[in-house]
């Protein structure tokens, strides 16, 4: 019911329940004497839980609208195409992608001279798979291989594998399998048998040699083990470390896949192009930056009008709200918030350098030509302010969004929501109070008609006897 109803209805029930000499409806008018009693109070306490329900639905819209904002912003960020993507003119010798270390700049030159490998090695050829290869153990010891000698490197754990009993090739490559000591194993079968193999990781130091620790009784795994120093023939490949140069600058990496080849930059190697260095250069995100600037300044227009219509002193639900305010000035003062307070000198550090400005009525515009402008002027410090690190447009907007998600902070749209839910339960709960105080007045009031209506009744009783008796009597006399 809206404001005043329940009393109005509670009064037009009392009058029809004392109506026009047909009798009194008692319970009736019990239940309409009790909701009489409480219809003003249960009128503010329902329009008190309306109040509130639209104050948390309108505080949990506008957080769920920065969130939004913050979250897209982000993803759009992550893509990366917001920074000077990395190119590489032969794209057959490696891929390129950035760390987000740092914002890379300039041109380089990239001449790969060597992959990485992983040693591979083969045992003597068994007739099948299923043959019996002996019992004990074997142990993979890792280091460096130089021509017929190896430098176990201490730091890297030997491993050691049990072989039971009757085991196969095929159980000792799963043995070394389950081992997980960085080697994978399994069987070759060709034309001239079957082979264990193994493979270690990329890396000059990831090479191996393999110790075998014979049961006595169970002779066999002898045969598995190897050194450099052994049979040259079953060393397939060996471990070494990528060779490449940068700017002509000699460099090695255990692996192909390279971190911080150059600064903000990580490659993976694919292809070899001794003697034809390629070149690494950065493309213009300017058209992407443009794009996101339009569609951040949409967003913006869309949450602030949101927010003044909110906070409208005159109409809005959140009108004194403290977290609804705080944001709103908070946005309103964006454009000239510094986002970037490590910038060098002259390199854009707001938003108002990428042409965002703030309208008197709040609104937000895009000035294209100051945008063009410092894109022209500066596209990779235009580019450094879309990151995910520290400082940036993300960090800003994401860091007003995790505050407005703050519900241990008062002053907050979370602390509000807190606030406005915790009241609701209050006034749920005097709600229930006065349904029960109403009730038991109801209750009441039926006992002590009921008592009347059994008088009255009685009365009527006596009075249509008289009434009666005075007809016959008046019969009699005529």
């Amino acid at each position: 019911m809206t404001t005043t109803s329940a009393t109005q209805a509670a009064t037009s029930q009392l009058i029809t329940a004392l109506g026009a000499g047909s009798g009194i409806d008692m319970a009736g008018l019990a239940g309409n004497l009790a909701t009489a009693q409480f219809a003003g109070r249960i009128d503010r306490l329902t329009n008190r839980s309306d109040t509130l329900d639209r104050q948390i639905s309108l505080a949990s819209d506008l957080r769920s609208m920065v969130l939004s904002l913050a979250n897209s912003l982000g993803d759009r960020v992550r893509t990366g195409d917001l920074s000077p993507q990395p190119q590489l003119a032969n794209s057959a010798v490696a891929r390129a992608s950035l760390s987000g270390t740092t914002q890379p700049r300039g041109s380089y030159a990239l001449e790969v001279t060597a992959l990485a490998t992983a040693q591979s090695l083969a045992s003597a050829a068994y007739a099948a798979a299923t043959d019996p290869v002996g019992a004990g153990s074997l142990t993979l010891r890792f280091g460096t291989i130089s021509g017929t000698g190896f430098i176990e490197d201490t730091g890297h754990a030997a491993v050691s594998v049990t072989i039971a009993s009757g085991a196969t090739l095929a159980d000792v490559a799963s043995a070394i399998n389950a081992a997980g000591a960085g080697v994978s194993a399994y069987v070759a079968s060709g034309s001239d048998g079957a082979r264990l193999v193994l493979k270690g990781q990329e890396g000059a130091a990831n090479a191996f040699v393999l110790e075998a620790s014979e049961t006595p009784g169970e002779p066999g795994l002898a045969n598995l083990a190897w050194t450099p120093a052994g049979d040259a023939t079953r060393l397939k490949a060996a471990a070494g470390n990528a060779q490449y140069t940068i700017d002509g600058l000699a460099r090695t990496a255990p692996g192909n896949t390279v971190t911080e080849a150059v600064p903000g930059v990580n490659l993976a190697l694919t292809a070899t192009n001794t003697g034809a260095p390629t070149q690494l250069s950065f493309g213009n995100p300017g058209s992407a930056i443009t794009s996101t600037m339009q569609d951040l300044t949409a967003a913006l227009n869309e949450l602030m009008g949101e927010l003044r219509s909110a906070t409208d002193p005159l109409t809005g639900d959140l009108a004194r709200d403290g977290g609804a305010r705080a944001l709103r000035q908070s946005f309103g003062a964006l454009a000239g918030t510094v986002v970037m307070p490590n910038a060098a000198p002259g390199a854009p550090r707001t938003l108002a350098d990428l042409g965002l400005s703030t309208q008197r009525d709040g609104s937000f515009v895009l000035d294209t030509r100051r945008l063009s402008a410092t894109l022209a002027a500066d596209p990779q410090g235009a580019a450094a302010m879309f990151t995910n690190g520290l400082f940036g447009i993300y960090a800003t907007i994401d860091g007003l969004a995790r505050k407005a998600s703050k519900a241990s902070d008062p002053g907050t749209l979370a602390g509000s929501i807190a606030r406005y839910t915790a009241q609701k339960r209050t006034v749920s709960a005097d709600q229930a109070t006065l349904a029960e105080k109403q009730e038991a007045l109801r209750a009441q009031l039926v006992k002590r008609f009921a008592v009347t209506d059994s008088l009255v009744g009685s009365s009527r009783s006596t009075l249509s006897f008289l009434q009666g008796q005075i007809d016959a009597w008046n019969a009699r006399g005529d």
